[in-house]
Order: structure tokens, then C-alpha cells, then sequence
């Protein structure tokens, strides 16, 4: 079933056709709702490749996660969540997603605008990998809409998404003095990642606006796994004068967190009370339950599409810079956090 059969079965032009199909004005909704259901009961499809052609849009957006986690036998429950969330909001708004890859050569700094201008790609959404990517870099600095998630991309048509790492840090700081605490700690992500980052400042800023002094050794990078969370915990319980709370700025973290203070002979919360961040499902499936900063993957994924498809009408519409290619949409685009408190936190 084509086209051309199509409208000699509707009785109408191949344009017509064209236009109902691709919900033109110049159909009137009866003729519309006519080839529609027809098309459904014979099983039309469009040409896809042609109508991008045709319309020079593809309704495609490209996906770069690329984070060398998974090479390496690690997956990270919060960036499969994530992907969840960006994927719906992408439904959600009538397009489809494609996964970009490297196939395995990092040192082409082209690789991921190629597949772009290959495949006639919409935008891109970038997460899971590091903004100083060669390639990563080069698709940034192109004409190419993108939008980073948790990642702060520098280009002329870029935007960023993120949680709001610092206001949930502080949040984990603040209910953690609450109950009586004073000797606070932290394990950080790798903090050359901004999430890690913005969380150990988030972490700080409290502290010293509580008046809690932090030493150096109470603050430990982890590397956002368990095995990370797990050694650096050891590490503070071996302290002459260890913490009474630590935060670690991921669930995978604390959840390893709370196996190290398990094997020292440590009480979670009798002994040290343990705060983590994402709220994974895990999180309030261990024993104890975690108490953790939540994340809102649904949310972020909205975000994400919500700007790149503002900085596409800008494009559509001409609107931007002077040679019409649009203007990115600037700024940054935080999603709030919340603080779920379970059984891993309680008083002094």
C-alpha cells in the first residue's frame, strides 16, 4: 500500500492525501478522517525517509550516552530510570529517539554529528558522558540543538538540564543536624562530574552556614558505585574520631555505605545514620531503608525535551541568530529534589 493507491481509494489527489496525512489546513476534517481511517485499515505507512526529505524534518531526536559504565560491567539504576523519563517525554511529544554511538572510535571528533547530518536528526540529548569529549565537544560546538542532562554543554545552540544538587545536599545537611549530628561526612561522586560537584558544594555550603566544622579526611570521593561507597565508608569508620552521619551524594553509595558499617560492627542509625541521593529502588528496599534526596526522572526527561523543542521553534520560526538557524535556549533548567526520609537516619 503507497501512496498512489491510497488516493485512488480515497477518490482524492496524492496531495491530498499528503496533506490529511501530515495534518495540513487545507483538508477539510471530513476528507481527513476519511483517509486516516482508511489508511489504518489498509495498513498505509509513509515513506519516512521521503517525507524527511519532503518536510527536511525527521521528527528523529538523537540520544549520545556513551558513559564506558557499562564496558566496564557497571550499570547505574538512576541512568536507566533516566533514560525512561527522557524516553516518554519524547513520546509524549511526537518523536521518536535513536541512540548515537561512537561504534568504537573515540578519536573521531565527527562521529556523533555525522550520524546527525546522516540520519537528518531533529536535536540531540546528551547524558551519561563527560562534556570534554572530543566528539561530544565537536557536535556541541555545531549548528546541532543540544541539551545536556546533567552535563554543562558549551555551544551556541545548547541547554542544560539538572536536579537541583545543591538545594538537595543542603537538604540531606540540614535534617541530619536536626536530629543532633555534628560530626558530618560526606562521599562524593567523581566531583569533575558536575552532579558530584554541585553536591559536595551543596554539602559545604550548609555545613559551614550550621556552624559544622568539616576536616578534610570527612570528605572522601566515591565514584557514584557500591564497591566506591563501600571503601570509602570503611575508610571514615577507621577515624579515631569517626562521623556520627554521613551523606553520599549516590544511592548506589550509601547502599554500600551501609554494608561497610555492617562488616565494622556499626549500627545504622544506632551508630552512624546514612543519607543518600536518586532514591533508586533499592533504596527503600535495603534494611535499613535509606533516607535519600529523590530525583525526579520523569520530570528531568520532560525538561530536557520541553527546551530543545523550544529552541526547534525558534529554528522553525527563523527566530534567532541572522543566518536563521535559531537561537539556543540559554541558561540552565533545574528540577527540583525532595527529601525522603526513611529508617538509615535518626537522633543522636
Amino acid at each position: 500500500m503507497n501512496i498512489r493507491e491510497l488516493a485512488r481509494l480515497s477518490g482524492v489527489s496524492t496531495a491530498t492525501v499528503s496533506r490529511a496525512l501530515n495534518g495540513r489546513g487545507e483538508v477539510s476534517e471530513v476528507t481527513r478522517r476519511r483517509i486516516s481511517e482508511l489508511a489504518r485499515e489498509m495498513g498505509y505507512a509513509p515513506n519516512e525517509p521521503a517525507r524527511t526529505l519532503v518536510r527536511r524534518r525527521s521528527d528523529t531526536i538523537g540520544l549520545v550516552w556513551d558513559s564506558g559504565y557499562e564496558r566496564r560491567g557497571l550499570h547505574h539504576p538512576f541512568l536507566q530510570g533516566l533514560l525512561s523519563g527522557v524516553r516518554a517525554a519524547l513520546q509524549d511529544a511526537g518523536y521518536h529517539l535513536m541512540l548515537l554511538t561512537t561504534a568504537g572510535d573515540k578519536d573521531d571528533d565527527d562521529t556523533y554529528l555525522q550520524a546527525v547530518r546522516r540520519h537528518n536528526l531533529e536535536a540531540v540529548v546528551v547524558m551519561g558522558v563527560q562534556s570534554d569529549d572530543r566528539a561530544v565537544r565537536a557536535l556541541a560546538d555545531s549548528p546541532v540543538v543540544c541539551v545536556g542532562i546533567d552535563l554543562a554543554l558549551s555551544g551556541p545552540h545548547t541547554a542544560r538540564v539538572t536536579s537541583d544538587n545543591e538545594a538537595g545536599a543542603a537538604a540531606a545537611v540540614r535534617h541530619l543536624f536536626e536530629l543532633g549530628h555534628r560530626r558530618l561526612a560526606t562521599i562524593t561522586g567523581p566531583v569533575h562530574m558536575p552532579p558530584a560537584a554541585d553536591r559536595l558544594k551543596g554539602f559545604l555550603t550548609a555545613c559551614a552556614e550550621l556552624g559544622v566544622p568539616v576536616p578534610d579526611s570527612h570528605v572522601r570521593e566515591g565514584d557514584f558505585f557500591l564497591a566506591g561507597g563501600q571503601q570509602a565508608m570503611a575508610e571514615l569508620l577507621a577515624l579515631p574520631e569517626p562521623p556520627t552521619a554521613v551523606f553520599a551524594a549516590g544511592d548506589q553509595m550509601a547502599i554500600g555505605a551501609l554494608h561497610a558499617a555492617a562488616q565494622a560492627g556499626r549500627a545504622v542509625p544506632a551508630d552512624v545514620a546514612v543519607v543518600g541521593f536518586d532514591d533508586i529502588d533499592a533504596a527503600s528496599l535495603v534494611r535499613p531503608a535509606l533516607t535519600t534526596v529523590a530525583q525526579d526522572e520523569r520530570a528531568l526527561g520532560a525538561a530536557a525535551v520541553a527546551a530543545l523543542r523550544r529552541m526547534l521553534e525558534r529554528r522553525h520560526e527563523g527566530d534567532g541568530t541572522a543566518d536563521g538557524s535559531g537561537a539556543a535556549d540559554p541558561g540552565t533548567h533545574v528540577v527540583s529534589t525532595r527529601l525522603v526520609v526513611r529508617e538509615s537516619s535518626a537522633p543522636r
